[in-house]
């Protein structure tokens, strides 16, 4: 098996997404069973609002001892009788081989793997190994690691593929960060983008409830997922979340999310394209332009590396490039760009420039 991930040979998710109106698939239900008649009753109303896959947590992994870890297997009889009483699809998240095995038993169709448990190798094979044992077919979906590393997630998705699963799916849901923040998991999208882009067939679903923390940020969440071409939306859904063990913040009600859910906006793929090809020819010719000052910049940049050789200079000065920081943000910011993003781009051509200047202090000169 080489290194990527062979998409082209995955079969879709679920047959359940509405293949005339290019709905999203929707997976609702509470972030953790908390008892019989709380996830029977929540699955219920789920159903009348047309939802066709109900999730709830058996197990959560919890960051410090003395959480709720949830019930255990004595809530997978739970998840069966939602099947039998609804019809719904049913799915949780497993973190051990005990996991998959007691889950693999009790007949849950949808097992997805946690963002903890994405982010150890060990444990992924694991799972895998296991799945393979018993020949489950799918549909597994992977969370991005807790840490923003693509390559982990595709290392994921890659071990499972290994052992035989092609029903593959990822769930983004954003990723940890240090200190206070807007959203719990900042989304960081591009990351999520970038394996779209390179596996384009492997479908990815967003977790808004996970990202924003909030329940007043799933809306926004969900249809920025939608706007940048998600397969679909995982989010918590409880009877009472104001009462609920885990996560209750996130977490809405049926009804709420059936308003949320019918405020989205899905867009469809009609009419001609023409005039997006010209626009992309457009963002094509726009892009060499910015190559090419780019490489204008560095040129100068090697000949003030050049002048700090001759003069015995430090490369880097500390009070000038936090006077150019301020300056672009701020410049950026009047011409209605976020500041994050031009922090972004000129922290990254800061740093190039500042390692052209080492190369030449270090004899690696460019002949111009």
């Amino acid at each position: 098996m080489p290194t990527d991930i062979l998409m082209d040979d995955l079969l879709p998710i679920l047959d359940t997404t509405n293949a005339e109106e290019h709905h999203p698939l929707i997976i609702a239900g509470p972030c953790s069973a908390e008892s019989e008649q709380q996830v029977l009753e929540t699955a219920r109303s789920l159903a009348k609002s047309g939802i066709k896959v109900f999730r709830a947590g058996i197990w959560k992994p919890r960051t410090r001892p003395g959480g709720f870890e949830g019930v255990g297997a004595v809530g997978l009889p739970w998840l069966r009788k939602v099947k039998e009483e609804t019809g719904m699809l049913t799915s949780t998240e497993i973190a051990t081989r005990q996991h998959a095995e007691c889950a693999l038993e009790a007949g849950v169709d949808i097992l997805w793997i946690g963002a903890r448990t994405s982010a150890n190798p060990f444990a992924m094979q694991e799972i895998a190994d296991v799945l393979a044992e018993h020949k489950f077919a799918g549909p597994v979906l992977v969370k991005n690691p807790v840490n923003p590393d693509l390559e982990l997630w595709i290392g994921a998705l890659q071990r499972l593929y290994n052992a035989g699963i092609r029903r593959l799916g990822a769930i983004h849901r954003g990723f940890s960060a240090y200190g206070p923040h807007i959203y719990r998991n900042p989304p960081q999208w591009h990351i999520a983008l970038e394996l779209r882009r390179r596996y384009p067939q492997l479908p990815i679903i967003c977790d808004p409830s996970h990202i924003g923390g909030k329940r007043e940020l799933i809306a926004p969440l969900s249809q920025q997922a939608l706007d940048m071409g998600f397969d679909g939306l995982i989010i918590e859904s409880h009877c009472n979340p104001d009462c609920a063990w885990s996560d209750k913040a996130q977490q809405v009600t049926p009804d709420s999310l059936e308003l949320i859910l019918s405020s989205l906006v899905y867009r469809e793929q009609t009419g001609s394209t023409e005039n997006l090809a010209m626009l992309r020819r457009e963002i094509d010719r726009i892009d060499n332009e910015i190559i090419e000052v780019l490489n204008k910049r560095m040129r100068v940049c090697r000949e003030i590396g050049r002048y700090k050789k001759e003069h015995s200079m430090p490369v880097v000065q500390a009070r000038r490039y936090g006077d150019i920081m301020a300056s672009r943000i701020d410049a950026a910011v009047r011409l209605h760009m976020g500041a994050e993003f031009m922090r972004t781009v000129f922290s990254a051509v800061h740093e190039e420039s500042v390692r052209q200047q080492i190369n030449i202090l270090n004899g690696d000169d460019i002949n111009e």
